[in-house]
């Protein structure tokens, strides 16, 4: 692939990443890595790297839409994202020791996973609040597994943060989704700031860049398009996506390990 399809590619799989970050709150990094993997040839520790990049620039651009709005609530999030930091540095520097079809085979069960709850729907919103203190233990372990999740793959995880956060701490599902963005941002941070400290190589700024740009670009009209379209179609379309995504990936370990 020449220097100018790169740049098409990566703009193109960019924009699509960044809709998703901007319209449902998560759901980027599982569509960066493959794209990252499959349509730019990196391997899946530099694709997870690079991933950390574009769903941290790409999740501040949206949240600072959807704070705008009133749609972030600060305090849930920040217990959110406190207890994934630890776990998400340690998953950051366990992720480069192990081998790639491991982190594949890893990935490809969690597109499964996001594709089964964006299908089946959103969790309907509490009516009635949990006690403080049962919402503030649930936020902790949402929040360490949501870390795990963003050192070890590179991805986000908002599709695991929304429904926590409307299920069990009674967020509804439009501050839910604002607020996801802050657990995704703070994790990514600390996710990448551990790789590029012990990662054994830089980032490919060449295809980051341009991929990075068309994300922030789109999710910054992502907010506006998830009021204007049905959150049922959108969800759902994002699901069929990620169930190929995973069929794709398990097709090719089974392929390599054939040959």
């Amino acid at each position: 692939m020449d220097g100018l399809s790169v740049i098409l590619t990566a703009l193109a799989a960019g924009g699509v990443v960044g809709l998703a970050m901007g319209t449902l709150g998560g759901g980027g990094g599982v569509l960066a890595v493959p794209a990252l993997v499959y349509l730019l040839g990196m391997t899946p520790s530099m694709a997870a790297t690079a991933s950390l990049l574009i769903v941290t620039a790409t999740s501040l651009t949206a949240l600072t839409r959807h704070a705008r709005g009133g749609d972030v609530c600060w305090r849930t999030g920040l217990q959110f994202a406190c207890a994934g930091i630890p776990v998400s540095a340690g998953a950051a520097v366990l992720s480069t020791h192990l081998p790639a079809w491991s982190l594949t085979a890893a990935f490809a069960l969690l597109a499964v996973a996001a594709a089964v709850k964006m299908i089946a729907g959103a969790p309907a919103e509490a009516e009635v609040s949990a006690p403080r203190q049962a919402r503030a233990a649930r936020a902790v372990g949402a929040g360490a597994g949501l870390g795990a999740v963003t050192g070890l793959l590179g991805v986000g995880g908002g599709f695991l943060a929304v429904p926590a956060l409307v299920s069990a701490v009674s967020l509804r599902m439009r501050v839910a989704i604002g607020t996801s963005l802050l657990v995704i941002a703070v994790n990514s941070v600390v996710a990448l700031t551990t790789r590029l400290v012990t990662g054994p190589s830089g980032p490919q700024w060449s295809v980051i860049a341009p991929f990075a740009a068309a994300a922030v670009l789109a999710a910054w009209d992502g907010r506006r398009l998830s009021m204007a379209l049905s959150p049922v179609i959108l969800r759902r379309a994002f699901g069929v996506v990620l169930v190929l995504l995973a069929v794709a990936m398990i097709a090719d370990l089974a392929l390599t390990a054939i040959r």
